[in-house]
């Protein structure tokens, strides 16, 4: 079984890197299960319902989230009925929507999907994301043997040390939140793969898919101002993880990077692309 795991989606340069390359990678990869970060796909910050529709039109199955997920309310009923998209395990039980999402990917395989979020820097309540990975791991079904984690957080001990700790007990974890793809791809000793960051899926002309121009004013003036997204040299980036559907276990992992070269289309309805 090949997976696909895309990092952080921001804003439209994102989504449109998504619709030309995913169905490209599916086809050419043979790829059986698409899942995607999406907690920036609304501007930068947050998500909505029509782009959740658009992106599972492009042919990704499930999506992740991590600390800008309730940025948009219009989410909150989908993160409640949807089983294709998971908040962070470690939110406080009352947290609107799932902790853990079972889907079927177009092969018939059941695939389980866990999103847990760092503890360090994040600005955000949360509880021990090491607990909360026990917690949900023990609602898994016997026959559920692909697993995947997300692990969205600022710091990458904090990502390294879940992978240890899952290490033979989930298919794979990867890192998101710090859009900037990491070189440390591996298959650890009992058969989980991981990287620290999946990297970025938007515009990299850019600071962190942001425009370069407005960052930086507010960084040498103080002074606040609407951090817009780029839309330049926009790239899909993640891994490609190959794994043995009957055992769970990875078998390989590869990173991708992938330039759209495509022309960005004019905004429509759904799109939004003043963020802060």
């Amino acid at each position: 079984m090949r997976i696909l795991f895309i990092g952080d989606i921001v804003g439209r340069p994102g989504k449109h890197a998504c619709s030309q390359i995913v169905p490209l990678l599916r086809r050419e990869r043979e790829i059986d299960c698409v899942i995607a970060n999406a907690e920036n796909t609304a501007a930068g910050s947050g998500l909505t319902p029509p782009m959740f529709k658009k992106l599972l039109h492009y042919g990704i199955d499930a999506c992740t989230m991590g600390d800008h997920i309730y940025r948009r309310r219009e989410i909150f009923p989908l993160l409640e009925s949807s089983e294709r998209i998971v908040r962070p395990a470690n939110f406080v039980p009352e947290a609107t929507g799932r902790d853990l999402a079972i889907f079927e990917t177009q092969n018939a395989t059941r695939v389980a999907l866990i999103s847990l979020l760092g503890r360090t820097y994040m600005n955000v309540r949360s509880e021990c994301p090491f607990h909360a990975v026990d917690r949900v791991l023990r609602r898994v079904p016997q026959d559920v043997k692909i697993i995947l984690v997300d692990m969205h957080a600022e710091t990458t001990s904090e990502k390294i040390a879940m992978g240890w700790y899952l290490d033979g007990r989930v298919t794979a974890v990867v890192g998101t939140h710090t859009h900037v793809q990491t070189a440390d791809e591996r298959v650890l000793p009992n058969g989980t793969a991981y990287i620290t960051d999946l990297g970025m899926t938007g515009p990299y002309d850019s600071i962190l898919g942001r425009d370069k121009y407005r960052v930086l004013q507010v960084l040498t003036t103080g002074m606040p101002t609407p951090y817009n997204v780029a839309e330049h040299d926009v790239r899909l980036c993640g891994v490609i993880i190959e794994a043995n559907s009957s055992t769970g276990r990875a078998i390989a992992i590869e990173r991708v990077c992938v330039c759209d070269e495509s022309p960005l289309p004019p905004e429509d309805g759904d799109d939004d692309e003043h963020g802060h």
